[in-house]
């Protein structure tokens, strides 16, 4: 597996302080994220998912705790939508550029606005992916919304 990906490389040209963690991914578990954290040994609360939604029809990247799920109505207030959705799988991935488990916040084909969740910031640390299955990235949750020009608002159910 490289460790070289267009989300590492991104993090890398920003001059952001991370470090790369592969892991064995596994594509039947059912939640990527807490698969993710199990495999590392960390707590699900510092592995953050990525998402890929629409807010009033417009792309949106969505960074939050593995263990949480997004609530559409906050998200589409925090962004100033009326409303929002999550993206089909294979829009995401398009848009993205990145494939289903390997969804980074970093180094997206196009950058899209970004909101992470408000307790994703109580971490001294957390891990994102880093752009392939397998692979997350770890860095301080303000890197994380500093580099991303992030929305930060309480975001989950």
């Amino acid at each position: 597996m490289s460790k070289s990906t267009r989300a590492t490389k991104a993090l890398e040209q920003a001059g952001a302080a991370f470090s790369v963690h592969a892991y064995d991914y596994d594509p039947d578990a059912d939640k990527i994220g807490m698969q993710a954290a199990e495999a590392l040994g960390e707590a699900p609360q510092r592995v953050l998912k990525t998402l890929i939604a629409l807010v009033d029809g417009k792309p949106i990247c969505v960074v939050l705790r593995s263990d949480r799920e997004v609530s559409m109505k906050k998200l589409a207030v925090a962004l100033g939508g009326k409303a929002a959705e999550m993206m089909k799988p294979a829009e995401a991935e398009r848009v993205s550029g990145y494939k289903i488990g390997g969804v980074s916040p970093f180094g997206q084909t196009r950058r899209l606005r970004t909101a992470i969740d408000a307790e994703a910031l109580a971490e001294p640390y957390v891990f994102v992916n880093g752009g392939q299955r397998g692979l997350q990235a770890r860095l301080s949750p303000q890197d994380v919304a500093r580099l991303l020009d992030a929305v930060v608002a309480p975001l989950t159910a």
